[in-house]
């Protein structure tokens, strides 16, 4: 299932929840929507052009390094994206982001713009709160319909994704539990560990009332390795084998890390996996991938000047001027 190609500008799980947040912010009144992410945040982007589709201005707080924190943050990947839109940007360290957290800094952001008249929506780290999860029990739904009918079986045993800031599995795993897919979902963290996203998740769940048990309904693995937005080369090895022998490219934050830990696990245990069907969701992030050009120079080659015999005959303006 392919997340990632919903588009460019709005490419990546967080429209699904998005399209609920953005509907209650505009029931609401706003007139601009707060939310806070990495600086290479997938959602964060998502989050500014679908706030500009709906006339809204965007603030986004971004966490970084503290050596860059006053200093322009550039115009890599995402934020390049949020940046040509017109989003209003404000830089944390990620020390400070640690000890304060997302809901204190948002709703510091939120007082301020009160106190200019305005009238902001909050929106939570990925869009992870109980209302965006409603975006990916929809998704269970959209799954059962393009699945073959008239047969008892539906077709997948196993639902694997990767996990940044919770809302995604939480939607997925009660949207099956619920469905007659009744798929196991499998989240592969790539932040914090599977204790903090059962609790998170569980939270999500409760605000829902949904009567279920985070334990019962996800498993939850560890694939954060190195750290957030960290990649090591056999990782990024792994991306490049998946792009040239299938095509498709994993973003190396989300997606790239999961399925990387999910062949890992297959390795490790093959017998929880033997003659499963899985669906694997790429949860989208390509522009993340810029922000690794230089760690992934060394993995990709296959260039050189073309030969051209000096005994083959030359005319000016036989060939195109591109």
């Amino acid at each position: 299932m392919c997340d990632d190609l919903s588009g460019m500008q709005l490419s990546c799980n967080k429209v699904r929840k998005l399209e609920f947040l953005m509907a209650d912010a505009v029931a609401q009144g706003s007139d601009c929507i707060i939310t806070i992410g990495g600086i290479q945040s997938n959602h964060c982007r998502a989050t500014t052009v679908a706030a500009k589709y709906l006339n809204l201005d965007c603030y986004l707080i971004h966490s970084t390094s503290k050596v860059l924190v006053e200093k322009d943050p550039g115009l890599t990947g995402n934020l390049l994206v949020e940046r040509l839109v017109g989003a209003h940007i404000e830089l944390v360290s990620k020390e400070e982001y640690a000890k304060l957290g997302s809901p204190t800094l948002t709703n510091m952001l939120k007082e301020k713009l009160l106190k200019e008249g305005r009238r902001p929506y909050v929106i939570a780290v990925g869009g992870s709160n109980s209302l965006g999860t409603w975006g990916y029990i929809e998704a269970i739904r959209e799954i059962e319909q393009q699945l073959p009918t008239g047969t008892d079986e539906l077709g997948f045993d196993d639902i694997v994704v990767a996990c940044g800031s919770g809302g995604t599995i939480a939607g997925l795993s009660l949207g099956s539990s619920l469905s007659k897919l009744h798929a196991k979902v499998h989240a592969f963290c790539v932040c914090d560990d599977p204790d903090y996203f059962y609790d998170y998740v569980q939270g999500l769940l409760d605000g829902l009332q949904a009567g279920v048990r985070s334990h019962d309904i996800v498993d939850i693995q560890n694939a954060k390795g190195l750290g957030y937005a960290i990649s090591t080369t056999e990782e990024l090895n792994f991306l490049k084998e998946v792009a040239v022998s299938t095509g498709i490219v994993l973003d190396p934050v989300y997606s790239g890390k999961a399925a990387y830990g999910m062949i890992k696990d297959k390795a490790e245990n093959p017998a929880k996996w033997e003659g499963k069907n899985i669906l694997f969701i790429h949860t989208g992030g390509l522009l993340g991938l810029f922000d690794k050009v230089e760690e992934m120079g060394s993995l990709v080659g296959k260039w050189r000047k073309m030969d051209i015999d000096d005994s083959i005959p030359r005319k000016d303006g036989i060939g195109k001027m591109f």
